[in-house]
């Protein structure tokens, strides 16, 4: 089954979503590779979540880097909520 096309919306969330995410990293204090070892992910996915290449990643691989970094998906949402109504 082909992957349904992802939006220009969808695109610009996962934007804004990668950049919360890199935030999160870098008040934490952690590297990618750091995030990526203790979430089970390739670096290449940390990075490419952060970066906004992957504008639409799965629930399970942002729940996994929230838990590394300690933050709530509550608290993602938020972030990502908010720079879109602003």
């Amino acid at each position: 089954m082909a992957r349904k096309q992802v939006s220009a919306e969808d695109r610009e969330v996962g934007h804004r979503l990668g950049a919360a995410l890199r935030d999160a990293r870098n008040a934490a204090g952690m590297s990618a590779q750091t995030v990526a070892s203790v979430s089970e992910l390739s670096i290449d996915t940390v990075r490419s979540i952060e970066t906004g290449r992957t504008a639409s990643p799965s629930f399970i691989t942002v729940a996994r880097i929230a838990d590394a970094l300690g933050v709530s998906l509550d608290r993602l949402h938020n972030a990502v909520r908010s720079e879109s109504s602003s």
